[in-house]
């Protein structure tokens, strides 16, 4: 078994919409950017792991070898909801880790521009007010309209507004302040998607899709890909000192689902899979809440970001209001969050996100995130949750090798 593995190169594609481009293209141009990045050729890849989600047809992975390189590895073709891209990776880190392969390749990829709401949304259901579940997954489908809503808008607003009635302090406004934060950090950031800020007024002016989610409080669907280079410890070492320096330790590398439990029978709990994820990081990598630099975590809604805190704690539970009136999640604040733009702003190709998450940390903690930079860096979070369900976390450290 490896020791640490690291992350030796990263690349993601400006996110946005590529009506030229499709999946493979995509898919490739990230790819061979985290090649380049990392010093090393597809020859040298012992493994490849690679993520799509909306794509029709299945087998991404040999569909990008014929791209970049038919070496004649093995090949797993992911797909985990919106944690596709960090299961990606973390596949890849495991065969690493397992000793199968000097260096692994994780890519994700989505066309994802004019999608529309994500989510089962209006799914016929019989007359009357007695509720019947029924098949394999029993009360699952047919809760649209019934007791909530299947679509991802109103999912998360349903989970945002339950924060606010359990523990108090929520309002439109804040949702809505929170959502001005990120687009404010996408104006650092040429890869996002939107690069445009707002003011407070304009976005709870914007178009209301789920209270209290208007339009720029969402996460914005569009096209994208984002790949990594992950090598083991022992090889990392044989490398130039440029390479080393510019490697990032994977401190912690985790993926959850959803225990049983009643609630989750019926509506999304992306709660308790996502503290499970946060404890297991915290305690395979020895980090603590209080060490991060910053955390890029799955806002998907503006909600999304708030309930997060909690889950993820960066705050003592039910202490996410005041956690972010503080001003600490501003790039300027003591735990900076979604310093990118976060998925509202940078937007969110499903598959993708999982790694252009990380590609954001891996940046600061190089020094090399331009205008955005965290000064001194050196331990960074990375976050995404997919319903059905999933939960990726990932610890990343800055090299100590100058």
């Amino acid at each position: 078994m490896a020791d640490d593995v690291w992350i030796l190169g990263i690349h993601m594609t400006k996110f946005g919409k590529h009506p030229d481009l499709d999946t493979v293209d995509l898919a490739a141009e990230a790819a061979m950017g985290a090649l380049k990045d990392g010093g090393v050729t597809m020859k040298d890849m012992g493994v490849l792991a690679a993520g799509n989600l909306m794509a029709a047809n299945a087998g991404i992975g040999q569909q990008l070898q014929k791209q970049i390189g038919q070496t004649g590895i093995p090949v797993f073709n992911v797909a985990n909801a919106c944690a596709t891209g960090a299961t990606a990776l973390r596949t890849a880190i495991m065969a690493v880790k397992a000793g199968e392969a000097d260096y692994g390749l994780a890519v994700g990829v989505e066309k994802l521009s004019g999608a529309g709401l994500l989510g089962g949304g209006g799914s016929p259901k019989k007359d009357g007010n007695v509720y019947e579940p029924k098949g394999r997954y029993g009360s699952v489908v047919p809760t649209d309209g019934r007791i909530g809503t299947d679509t991802m808008p109103g999912t998360f607003a349903q989970i945002g507004m339950e924060y606010g009635h359990k523990y108090g302090g929520t309002s439109f406004e804040l949702f809505a302040r929170i959502s001005e934060k990120n687009h404010a950090h996408s104006t650092l950031n040429p890869l996002a998607a939107y690069s445009k800020r707002f003011t407070l007024e304009e976005i709870m002016g914007d178009i209301m899709i789920a209270y209290p989610n208007t339009r720029p409080m969402c996460s914005a669907n569009c096209d994208g890909a984002a790949a990594a280079v992950v090598v083991s410890d022992a090889k990392l070492k044989t490398l130039d000192p440029d390479q080393r320096r510019r490697a990032v330790k994977v401190s912690a590398s985790i993926l959850t689902s959803d225990p049983w439990q009643d609630q989750c029978q019926i509506l999304p709990d992306v709660n308790t899979l996502t503290k499970m994820a946060a404890d297991q990081a915290y305690a395979q990598s020895g980090v603590s809440p209080e060490d991060l630099d910053l955390v890029e975590l799955h806002d998907c809604f503006a909600t999304a970001e708030l309930v997060h805190y909690d889950n993820l704690r960066l705050c003592a539970e039910g202490e996410a209001v005041p956690f972010f009136e503080s001003g600490a999640t501003w790039r300027d604040g003591a735990t900076p969050v979604n310093v990118s733009g976060g998925l509202e702003s940078k937007g969110h190709p499903i598959a993708a996100t999982g790694i252009a998450n990380i590609w954001e940390v891996c940046h600061h903690l190089r020094g090399e995130a331009g205008d955005r930079q965290i000064e001194g860096a050196k331990v960074g979070l990375a976050h995404v949750i997919g319903l059905g369900s999933a939960c990726g976390v990932h610890i990343l450290e800055k090299a100590a090798t100058n």
